[in-house]
């Protein structure tokens, strides 16, 4: 065995006790096929912590592999043979200190997601979501997607042998487009935004036996991108920061790192305290930032939604309530940013040696927004999250030419 797969092979147990729902805590069984509740609302499972407090404690854990899969105990993955891993390892955090130089501020943390498959942190959400599909026997799975959520599925379900059919709107990024496909999935653009094309998955699923994979509506990859804030929490000495900006379309991973801090607490962990949870829309996409602003629980469809950031374009979404929980719980707040301003914050964050993707540069650009607001202080811990490697983006073309026929001015160069 190979010892940087330990934590893929070694027998360990799952304290999975049960789902419930979100909003009316019904219970639901585990160990079986779910989608939303029977209100139509997203399951969220549940554990024995006390088991998982007995199996997996912190010393324990600093002698695993820093991957993904050290946190079995408090993931939903029963038996190592259903696991569906490209090697998920911890990803860095990475410090701006020339951006917090510039601002007289403690140099922001970035949590650099674009080193994980596929390239972006959609990889955590769906290694978690394929897996228990192949433990509860699906065959085909269907998805929308605004492109890297449909690579990271693509890719899983291949090395399932599980069939994967993914819908995106015709302007995604044509990188994504050409990977999904390489990937092994049948992938369709259409003339719509995400929500359109979830529309056309679920007619789909319902029509052909399908199983829906769209964002919450199954239960699993909650469980797989709250491992963003287990992996915070251990790699910050079990401290959490003062504040977290997250680029938030779905908010999965908003909701899942908040879930995650509440389980930590209950293990003992961490104490009750937590970040100030920062959710950064588009302002050409930003109902949770509307909804948040009107202080109401859910969040209507935004109208002629676009924005360069083509992963948080999401008009509406089913979690809407729990992402604003957590962002008022937590005295946060959602932020939304021009598209000038997060392309400019791509930029400036170069000058620190890491490429971030627009959904990256947007948290940055929200940064900047709460400290000119006095919501952050200049002397706090903040973590900004950059969802993929900005290296899947259309970059402007900054080179100049030499003609090597000609004389050669070395002194202009």
């Amino acid at each position: 065995m190979i010892a940087s797969n330990a934590n893929l092979t070694a027998a360990r147990q799952s304290f999975v006790t049960h789902l419930e729902c979100s909003m009316t805590g019904e219970r639901y069984e585990a160990d079986t096929l779910h989608g939303l509740s029977a209100v139509g609302r997203p399951l969220l499972v549940r554990y024995d912590l006390d088991g998982v407090r007995g199996a997996m404690t912190k010393d324990v854990l600093s002698r695993r592999p820093a991957d993904l899969w050290k946190y079995r105990e408090l993931l939903p993955v029963r038996s190592p043979d259903n696991i569906v891993s490209l090697g998920e390892q911890e990803t860095p955090l990475v410090t701006l200190d020339r951006v917090g130089a510039k601002r007289g501020a403690r140099a922001p943390i970035v949590k650099d997601e674009g080193r994980l498959p596929t390239g972006s942190f959609k990889a955590r959400g769906l290694v978690m979501a394929v897996s228990m599909a192949k433990a509860l026997g699906v065959q085909t799975i269907a998805m929308p997607t605004n492109g890297n959520a449909g690579a990271a599925a693509a890719a899983y379900a291949t090395r399932a042998g599980i069939e994967m059919v993914v819908l995106c709107p015709d302007d995604t990024p044509e990188i994504n487009v050409r990977e999904i496909a390489a990937q092994g999935a049948r992938v369709y653009r259409v003339n719509g935004l995400i929500d359109d094309c979830g529309a056309i998955v679920g007619a789909a699923c319902k029509a052909n036996g399908w199983f829906d994979f769209s964002t919450l509506k199954e239960p699993y990859r909650i469980e797989g991108k709250k491992t963003m804030g287990l992996e915070l929490a251990e790699q910050l000495g079990w401290e959490m920061p003062d504040a977290i900006f997250y680029p938030t379309g779905g908010g999965t991973g908003l909701i899942g790192m908040w879930k995650a801090f509440d389980e930590l607490e209950a293990l003992g962990f961490i104490g009750a305290e937590r970040p100030r949870m920062y959710a950064v829309q588009a302002e050409g996409c930003a109902p949770m930032v509307r909804a948040f602003e009107a202080g109401v629980e859910h969040a209507d469809r935004w109208e002629d939604a676009h924005t360069v950031a083509a992963g948080i374009r999401v008009p509406k979404a089913v979690g809407d309530f729990l992402i604003l929980r957590a962002v008022r719980d937590s005295g946060g707040a959602a932020l939304a940013v021009s598209d000038a301003a997060l392309l400019a914050a791509v930029d400036e964050a170069a000058g620190d040696g890491l490429l971030l993707c627009p959904e990256g540069g947007a948290t940055l650009a929200a940064y900047d927004r709460a400290l000119d607001a006095g919501k952050v202080g200049r002397d706090e811990r903040v973590v900004l999250f950059n969802c993929a490697t900005g290296l899947k983006y259309p970059m402007p073309d900054k080179s100049r030419t030499i003609d090597r026929h000609a004389a050669i001015d070395f002194a202009s160069l």
